[in-house]
């Protein structure tokens, strides 16, 4: 298990750190798991491609999180060794034959999703005709308010949905429709476009839908982005499924940045300024990859452990990472201290989503080394204080 400390100024104090450190809050994941299972009516899957670190997933198993969205036989084995009996489901609607034969005969997956006929063949011959599956049709989206338009690249149009959903129904599968409103959905009234889609689809196929999933897009919360709360989007889709009236149908969730993000926290050690450019320790090929869109801009404190910041003076810096590449360097500045020097640390907080899943070893530079922390990462009226 990592090792805990109150703080993440304790971290610094004691570690002083020269490498990357995840600070990981496991009252925070678990208390968000539990918030998503209390006010979602039906079953909540944790999107496993978001964070896949094995303390991660055991805080929101804590927190009781029981399914699993998984998009490979390798996030399904992760699921399998670390949580027995749990739940997984094969969500990706594009899959491989192996790995459909290998979720199948080796693991008994028995949810997938398609989004074209020749998926469901492909399912249909590597299963070997099995009819005990539940298969998903998906349907493409309107981009209603999120960062990234996932539809852009999966999900069928409204009338071929429904021709793939009589088509599932006429094999023999129970039949579930599923969408995802984009990663980052700034606004509740995406899940409502979508789920009046559902509707029209459901009336054109005349079919029995035995699952809908409204995937994720459930928002983090970040300095530029910070979206609609939990409750506000959980009465949204309350709300639509109320409308819609299908009792006899289980409804899924896919969250994924929303249940991580504010659970961890990364410590980086500034290396080198040059005037108003600092080097740090960590960049776009490591934790912070998900800046380079400059879509999302984490929150920021640094750390000195002798002397003060000047609270009077600050500086907007351009942050550059450790490899040899000029292209690692976060799109946008970075506003700290106009003071901070060599062997200051900076904090990144709410950086529990795609940011160790999509750390590559390029250059040498890996992050990977992990503590517990106890505090939550300070918000205070709407701004990231600097203090520690």
């Amino acid at each position: 298990m990592p090792r805990h400390f109150d703080t993440t100024f304790d971290v610094v104090k004691e570690l002083k750190p020269s490498y990357p450190v995840y600070c990981l809050r496991p009252n925070i994941l678990r208390e968000t798991a539990q918030r998503f299972v209390d006010m979602f009516p039906g079953d909540v899957l944790y999107a496993v491609k978001c964070n896949p670190h094995p303390e991660v997933m055991r805080y929101l198993h804590e927190g009781g999180v029981r399914h699993f969205d998984t998009a490979s036989p390798d996030e399904i084995a992760l699921v399998r060794r670390q949580f027995p009996g749990m739940k997984s489901y094969f969500m990706h609607p594009v899959k491989s034959r192996d790995g459909i034969r290998s979720a199948h005969r080796v693991f008994g997956i028995d949810h997938y999703v398609i989004d074209t006929e020749d998926e469901l063949k492909k399912i249909r011959e590597e299963t070997d005709g099995d009819t005990n599956l539940k298969i998903h049709v998906r349907l493409a989206t309107p981009p209603a308010g999120a960062i990234y338009n996932l539809s852009a690249k999966f999900g069928a149009r409204p009338m071929a949905a429904a021709e793939l959903l009589k088509q599932v129904d006429a094999l023999g599968y129970e039949a579930g429709l599923c969408f995802h409103v984009g990663s980052q959905c700034t606004t509740a009234n995406g899940y409502r476009i979508a789920i009046e889609l559902i509707r029209q689809v459901v009336d054109f196929s005349g079919v029995k839908v035995k699952h809908i999933d409204v995937g994720g897009g459930f928002p983090g919360q970040y300095m530029n982005q910070r979206g609609p709360a939990l409750e506000e989007i959980m009465d949204e889709i309350k709300d639509c499924i109320r409308w819609l009236d299908m009792p006899e149908t289980t409804f899924m969730c896919e969250p994924g940045r929303a249940l991580v993000s504010s659970g961890v926290s990364l410590i980086t050690q500034v290396q080198l300024r040059k005037e108003d450019q600092l080097f740090i320790n960590d960049g776009v090929y490591g934790s912070l990859s998900e800046t380079v869109t400059g879509q999302l801009r984490y929150p920021v404190r640094p750390m000195r452990l002798k002397g003060e910041f000047d609270p009077e003076e600050t500086l907007d810096f351009t942050i550059y990472g450790p490899t040899c590449d000029n292209m690692d360097v976060l799109p946008a500045t970075v506003n700290l201290p106009a003071d901070i020097r060599e062997g200051d640390w900076i904090e990144f907080g709410h950086i529990g989503a795609y940011s160790n899943a999509l750390a590559t070893n390029f250059n040498g530079f890996h992050p990977e080394v992990q503590v517990t922390v106890g505090e939550a990462f300070p918000f205070v009226d709407g701004e990231f204080p600097y203090v520690a």
